[in-house]
């Protein structure tokens, strides 16, 4: 079970909070302080091992706590919840497990409790981070909050589950960089992350994987791969 700090100077973002956490059934207990200073005292009090701030609260902010988290031994896991698009640099900076844009949604949080979840068991690193610039202003998002990637010309282009963002980086140049990382060509227009597909359909001359609300088509040159890939990921009976 996953013990948590909520922090934030509006109470109803805390309750709104501890409601959507209360219903997840990985989490423990659920504290709850309205500044950066209680915050600390939660801490202090009790064993945690996540907290999820506020970035701008009076005198302590969610960045203030989590640099002096940052100096423990073990540091619990930081969660920033925020409607500020634009901290996410600092946020990542300070080893944040995840960064979660107000108003909070349900899947989403689940993914971040997830992180929390995998950061305990010991079996993630630190993310990988890539800059993306959006109306002039640069953004950080993490590689693996990235479903597929769609070519344009010499761009690419990210899609995640609440944005697209557009890449100067040839979609052949991700293929060679991300295969590691569980991307896969589909076709000479998308790379996939096989971990986010919900449904494949394949019949009558044709393939699709089915990534969040989208539906991608395979190519009858990337099919191969597609099936080694899910065959290697399919359950079968112990004998």
């Amino acid at each position: 079970m996953v013990n948590v700090i909520i922090a934030d100077d509006e109470l109803p973002a805390v309750e709104e909070l501890a409601f959507l956490l209360g219903k997840d059934a990985r989490i423990g207990t659920i504290h709850r302080a309205s500044s950066g200073a209680e915050a600390l005292r939660a801490l202090e009090q009790h064993s945690v091992d996540a907290l999820f701030l506020d970035i701008h609260m009076p005198s302590l902010s969610g960045l203030d706590i989590a640099r002096v988290i940052s100096r423990f031994t073990r540091p619990p896991a930081i969660v920033f919840v925020t409607a500020d698009e634009d901290r996410a640099l600092e946020a990542f900076e300070l080893r944040a497990v995840d960064y979660l844009l107000k108003p909070v949604r349900t899947e989403r949080l689940a993914e971040s409790v997830r992180r929390v979840c995998e950061l305990m068991e010991g079996s993630t690193a630190a993310p990988e981070v890539i800059t993306v610039d959006q109306g002039g202003v640069s953004r950080m998002i993490r590689r693996d909050d990235v479903r597929y990637v769609q070519a344009q010309g010499d761009y690419a282009r990210l899609h995640t589950s609440e944005a697209s963002y557009l890449i100067r980086i040839p979609l052949n140049d991700l293929e060679r960089q991300w295969a590691e990382a569980g991307f896969l060509r589909t076709h000479r227009s998308y790379l996939v992350a096989m971990d986010q597909v919900r449904k494949v359909r394949i019949g009558a001359g044709r393939a699709s994987l089915f990534v969040g609300d989208a539906e991608l088509p395979v190519s009858r040159r990337h099919l191969p791969d597609v099936r080694e890939k899910l065959e290697a990921t399919r359950l079968r009976p112990s004998h």
